[in-house]
């Protein structure tokens, strides 16, 4: 007889992580239900931190209600919920989650550390978690929660995910991949719990923004071309609200954040329509940003159909998609205004002034007036591709294969000095100046140290040389011990820089007297820098050997590589210019030379021209719209040469 294999209940151990498979599929799931477990707390506030894209720390700190103490022993089992009381609430549940099975899954998968408080309570309470069950911090201790300090709310640390399926942690494919997906989850919901503060290194919302602000900060200048659509559909009384991209704006891919009942969830019908309405309206290629938040009476929607609750079904789905893309033709339509076209003036009967009028408005508007320039208007040279060449040096080359390392976690920075430094860029702030620098459109540059930019109707000639230098010392200051590396492929001797950097200011008479012995000179700055290699790298992320070598250098601004033919004289700098001995005036000098060390000078080779003028385009000049904070002290280096109001009544008389 065949032998048949009996059948065999499995170990509920095996079973429950089975089910945590299902519903953590990823990082960025487990941090989704974190998120609508801190929503559903009542929390204004929600700080996340990340380290290798969630993998190795996943951390969310909330001001919610927080956890009851005796309810910590079993808030990770699987199917506890304050949501729900029997099958039948389902129907009207309307709350982000409801099963109860995110914290039991998440702590399946990794170690897992709560830290709550609520409001009634003395003290927080600690608990660390494994496979659903208190567990004790070291063995022969109690698993009991622990008192200890905190604030009100939660804090849910997740180490070391997917430690015991190795296979599931082997298919991810990197943990910046995965990190994008973080960010992308974490964006979506900044974007629709607009009056919440949101703060991650990358995504910063705070509690007084708007949705248009978060879509500003966070997607650019898309937010200009913004249509709002509001309704309140006929069937089965659906509340639309919205942001939707006008005719004049397009993208690569398609990007939509829905939300409905404000869980986001993605519906392949709906994306579908959206792509049909705009399909006739943008060129081929060309894509929309579509927000758009739903309401649906609970009990016309069933959101238990999906693990990760990532799909929902609803009642009338065909008829609700129809009403919407009614709804989108109709306000796409009446956008008009947005798609001005012009016409001959200059015939028989022609008056003096030629005026357009905007079909929204009942004011005739000079055509003079209008601003011919957009921010996000397809330039010519992007049809080119970037040069891949940074420099021709090979003995200081940055290596391709390691040369971005980026902080997934962020550190807060509490030194006083630091905040001084930052409050006097603060209060040096000529705020029209950094109004012209933050909404400029750029146009193209004139030299190797000026550029031509456009704000409302006048063009300026700004010095990017300086500017430049101003835009990384408060990028620094910004991202003081939170900076990524450049690893060198080739470490670099401090003592020979030096030496280079003495011969050249020799020639040039530039050389005090002190400095003449010039073997002497550069062994001691080569011993002082390397001395402070411990402050340098966890503050500047510069990394020394013990013996003077240069290994890495700051990523202060992502894909962007100083002129490395600047470093000799940095280094001879430091030695001479730096302030060692007070803290505040050793981070304010040393932020300033390594500001002027990656400040914009054209490369003495003039083949590599083609890719310093790609940077400061499209590298420098956008980060003065989101990084700048525009000195007074820089008024002398931006001067206005024209304004286009004049300028079209000249060649109206031509």
């Amino acid at each position: 007889m065949e032998n048949i294999p009996s059948v065999k209940k499995l170990d509920q151990t095996v079973v429950n992580r089975i089910a945590a498979g299902e519903v953590i599929q990823r990082p960025s799931n487990a941090l989704k239900e974190l998120i609508e477990n801190s929503l559903d707390a009542g929390s204004t506030q929600i700080q996340i931190l990340v380290k290798d894209g969630g993998l190795k720390v996943l951390q969310i700190q909330d001001d919610g209600h927080g956890i009851r103490k005796e309810d910590m022993a079993i808030v990770c089992e699987r199917f506890t919920t304050s949501k729900l009381n029997s099958f039948s609430d389902l129907t009207s549940i309307s709350t982000h989650g409801f099963r109860g099975e995110a914290l039991a899954s998440i702590s399946h998968v990794a170690h897992v550390t709560i830290t709550t408080k609520t409001a009634d309570s003395p003290c927080a309470y600690r608990a660390l978690y494994a496979d659903g069950k208190l567990v004790p911090v070291k063995l022969g201790q109690s698993a009991d929660p622990k008192a200890c300090a905190g604030n009100n709310g939660t804090q849910i640390t997740a180490e070391d995910l997917f430690f015991n399926t190795p296979t599931r942690l082997k298919a991810l494919k990197s943990t910046s991949d995965e990190y994008n997906r973080i960010l992308d989850i974490v964006t979506r919901y900044a974007i629709h719990n607009a009056g919440q503060g949101a703060k991650m290194a990358d995504v910063q919302t705070s509690k007084e923004a708007s949705i248009v602000d978060n879509i500003k900060q966070l997607y650019g200048s898309v937010a200009s071309e913004l249509l709002h659509v509001q309704k309140t559909l006929d069937i089965l009384n659906v509340k639309v609200n919205g942001y939707i991209s006008n005719a004049n704006y397009s993208m690569k891919r398609m990007t939509m954040l829905l939300f409905i009942n404000h869980r986001s969830v993605d519906s392949y019908a709906i994306k579908r329509a959206i792509e049909s309405v705009y399909s006739a309206l943008l060129p081929k290629g060309g894509y929309p940003f579509v927000y758009l938040d739903l309401e649906i009476d609970p009990k016309n929607v069933d959101v238990n159909v999906h693990p990760t609750k990532k799909e929902v079904h609803f009642l009338n789905q065909d008829k609700i998609i129809e009403s919407l893309i009614d709804m989108f033709e109709e306000t796409l339509k009446n956008a008009n205004d947005s798609r001005t076209f012009y016409v001959q003036t200059l015939l028989p009967g022609a008056p003096e002034e030629a005026v357009v009028e905007k079909p929204t408005s009942s004011k005739p508007v000079a055509e003079y007036k209008y601003v011919r320039t957009d921010s996000s208007a397809t330039t010519l040279d992007s049809f080119l591709n970037r040069p891949n060449k940074e420099y021709d040096d090979d003995a200081m080359d940055i290596d391709e294969g390691s040369s971005v390392i980026t902080k997934d976690i962020r550190v807060h920075v509490n030194l006083a000095s630091i905040h001084t430094l930052r409050k006097r860029v603060a209060k040096s702030e000529d705020k029209e100046l950094s109004t012209i620098f933050n909404n400029h459109t750029f146009i193209s540059c004139v030299d190797d140290m000026l550029a031509l930019i456009q704000y409302e109707q006048n063009i300026y000639i700004v010095n990017y040389n300086v500017a430049s230098e101003e835009l990384f010392y408060q990028v620094i200051l910004g991202q003081f011990h939170n900076m990524g590396k450049l690893t060198l492929s080739t470490p670099i001797s401090i003592e020979e820089c030096v030496l280079v950097a003495i011969e050249i200011e020799e020639s040039k008479g530039n050389l005090p007297k002190d400095l003449r012995d010039a073997n002497q000179v550069a062994a001691a700055i080569s011993t002082l820098i390397a001395s402070k290699r411990l402050m340098l790298k966890e503050y500047y992320s510069m990394e020394i050997t013990e013996d003077g070598k240069l290994t890495t250098l700051p990523m202060i601004l992502r894909d962007y590589i100083p002129c490395m033919d600047k470093l000799p004289l940095f280094f001879l700098r430091l030695g001479t210019e730096v302030e060692w001995e007070t803290e505040l005036g050793c981070f304010d000098s040393l932020t300033r030379e390594l500001a002027i060390l990656y400040s914009l000078d054209a490369p003495l080779n003039q083949s590599d021209k083609t890719d310093y003028f790609w940077k400061i385009e499209h590298l420098i000049f956008p980060s003065f719209k989101t990084h700048f904070t525009a000195p007074a002290k820089l008024k002398n280096y931006v001067v206005q040469v024209a304004n286009l109001t004049d300028l079209y009544k000249i060649f109206e008389r031509c």
